[in-house]
């Protein structure tokens, strides 16, 4: 009887030590543990920072739109833009091959 006392001593701790230990390993390593989220952080930062570039690029975007647009006529850029699709050039310039 002393035997199976100690073997139940020895045991119940064992287990509750073994279970501890999963525990802890999932609070660090599972899918919601600490690695998880320091991956989702770093995935929330780089996307905050291509949106905003992105917003900068669709701010660009619109002021080109409304520039060419027929309430806002700029000379420059229409300019530019016949330039470019066209293949205009002024009579006073120089083309370098």
């Amino acid at each position: 009887m002393a035997r199976s006392a100690s073997l139940t001593g020895l045991v119940l701790p064992l287990a509750l030590l073994l279970i501890g230990a999963y525990f802890t390993f999932t609070a660090v390593q599972g899918n919601y543990g600490l690695f998880q989220r320091i991956q989702i952080s770093a995935e929330a930062d780089r996307l905050e920072t291509q949106l905003a570039a992105l917003e900068t690029e669709v701010a660009r975007m619109e002021l080109l739109t409304r520039r060419l647009s027929d309430d806002y006529l700029d000379l420059d850029l229409l300019d530019e833009q016949a330039r470019d699709v066209l293949g205009y050039v002024r009579a006073d310039e120089i083309i370098l091959p």
